[in-house]
């Protein structure tokens, strides 16, 4: 049986909109919204992009040990904010999100397999 680009197109619409039900998917966008809404990680993070700015800045004018204090202070606070639970939550969400989508992508992958070997 031949399918069309929209008919395609359509059961993409339904099956995005059937994982967006899933109790990974739900969770992750809880996990996510936590991490938007809390302002230590946001605060960590406009921290982060000021110091990344800092550093190319201070790449640029050569001042190499000023970039790297710098670069080791993002590291440090790339660290507390990985080791808040809030966003490990998140990251196990976002784990536990993928491999459901991997799960799908490889079923489909290998029922194609299958169809064009037969």
């Amino acid at each position: 049986m031949a399918y069309s680009k929209e008919e395609i197109l359509k059961k993409a619409e339904e099956l995005k909109q059937a994982l967006e039900h899933t109790e990974e998917i739900e969770f992750y966008k809880k996990a996510e919204a936590q991490i938007n809404a809390n302002q230590k990680v946001q605060a960590k993070i406009a921290e982060i992009k000021l110091l990344q700015k800092q550093s190319v800045n201070l790449e640029h004018y050569g001042k190499y040990e000023a970039m790297k204090q710098s670069e080791a202070k993002i590291e440090e606070l790339r660290s507390e904010i990985d080791n808040l639970p809030v966003v490990r939550e998140f990251r196990r969400a976002q784990s536990d999100a993928n491999d459901l989508l991997q799960s799908i992508t490889d079923s489909i992958l290998v029922q194609l397999k299958q169809d064009f070997e037969d």
